[in-house]
């Protein structure tokens, strides 16, 4: 007997169990994963999940999900699978790649959340990699001349440093003054939260060999650079634009790194004895104008406390991936906050630690997930980011440590869908 088309389906907790990163670092020959394969870095995340969480058989694994934003050579391959295999997951554990750009991980992330919350999943693996020494922004990739030749955008959406000029000529109170303030803040609570052993519990040693120089161990970011002044960053020049506002000190740099996480529903969490970090509360992407894809996270995150019936004033954590300075900015002026917000990028950001691109959004959830066990006070955070061609995304998350948490669990068990299994 076929099912009803009206029977009701249970949509499931999706709660955030464990992850992982590999330290970053800068693109190029001199890089520390300069000779390093892609596919290699987010390896090492895989395993590195396994080894930390004993309790969670491999066979129990539903889905690998990796995004990368170039997807050949050592990123390419149906890279989720690849990475599967390659980190001894049992062959029956499939996997899948995805590209979202900038967002490719915290796609990777709510595009396998769906699953568990509809049920196809029990238990995931999501995150993203990019390499960007082996593979360069825009490397090999081929724009239709009809966005050109039919004003489909503009010009300048095809390079994100432009867009971040054109960003601040739409807000004109962003000043290069106030990015360069902000850049030398990012730069010094990245600093202070190393001191504070608050990074390094997320990350995956890396070992790594160049000819000649023999054998290397990274455990820590190569980006930071801390002691970094608003004076310093002043002399900079500005590449994009003459006399324009956006630096190399004001945005993330070109970096090589991968990510991962463990998600789960919190049935199958409670059955193995696995963590509970934050709980998936609602998310949301939305498009925008590409010339000015940095205010992508606003319109995002408004979709995403409408969907989840909150409004901005609940969050109480932000991590927004530091595209560039402006972006930030552009986002915290829209919703009144201010620019040293303590409750926004408590350990820093993309400017300071890189951004390799499709992987920066697992980065956020760890350091939020943290922040989340480090401050009980705290129900809500958000993750959010700008999306080259002109889009955001935003994820909001619960607090498991809040004294409210167990409440809110019992009453979203509750929720069902009309139509689910139609």
């Amino acid at each position: 007997m076929s099912p009803s088309r009206n029977a009701q389906r249970s949509v499931r907790d999706v709660v955030f169990v464990d992850g992982v990163r590999t330290p970053f670092g800068k693109a190029g020959e001199k890089g520390i994963y300069a000779g390093t394969r892609a596919d290699d870095l987010v390896v090492k995340c895989i395993r590195e999940l396994m080894r930390r969480n004993p309790s969670l058989p491999a066979d129990r694994i539903d889905e690998v999900a990796i995004a990368a934003t170039t997807q050949t050579g050592d990123q390419g391959l149906t890279i989720g699978r690849t990475a599967a295999l390659l980190a001894g997951l049992p062959r029956t554990v499939p996997g899948f790649a995805i590209d979202r750009m900038c967002a490719g991980a915290m796609t990777a992330v709510t595009t396998t959340a769906s699953g568990i919350g509809f049920g196809a999943y029990d238990v995931v693996i999501a995150g993203g990699v990019e390499h960007m020494g082996n593979h360069p922004m825009g490397s090999g990739a081929d724009p239709n001349p009809r966005f050109m030749s039919e004003r489909l955008v503009d010009p300048a959406a095809l390079n994100m440093g432009n867009t971040a000029e054109n960003l601040h000529d739409r807000f004109p109170d962003i000043t290069k003054d106030r990015t360069d303030a902000y850049a030398a803040a990012s730069q010094a609570k990245l600093a202070e939260a190393y001191s504070r052993q608050q990074i390094q519990e997320d990350l995956v040693p890396v070992a790594t060999k160049k000819p000649g120089q023999g054998w290397a161990l990274h455990t820590q970011d190569e980006p930071p650079r801390p002691g970094t002044t608003v004076e310093d960053l002043a002399e900079l020049r500005t590449p994009f634009r003459a006399h324009g506002r956006v630096t190399a000190g004001n945005a993330a740099g070109l970096n090589d790194g991968a990510t991962a996480a463990v998600l789960a529903s919190a049935e199958a969490a409670a059955e193995l004895g696995l963590p509970v970090k934050m709980r998936l509360v609602s998310y949301a992407f939305a498009g925008v104008e590409p010339e000015v894809m940095g205010i992508g996270p606003v319109p995002a995150t408004e979709k995403a406390l409408k969907n989840a019936g909150l409004t901005i004033e609940d969050i109480g954590l932000f991590e927004i991936n530091e595209a560039f300075a402006v972006q930030v900015l552009s986002f915290l002026d829209h919703f009144g906050i201010a620019d040293d917000d303590p409750r926004v990028n408590r350990y820093g950001g993309a400017i300071a630690v890189g951004h390799p691109l499709a992987s920066s959004g697992v980065r956020l959830m760890n350091q939020l997930a943290r922040q989340f066990k480090e401050d009980p006070s705290v129900r809500y955070g958000i993750t959010t980011m700008c999306i080259g061609l002109g889009m955001g995304a935003t994820v909001i998350w619960e607090n498991p440590n809040h004294a409210d948490f167990e409440s809110s669990v019992q009453a979203s068990g509750q929720t069902t869908t009309e139509g689910a299994a139609a």
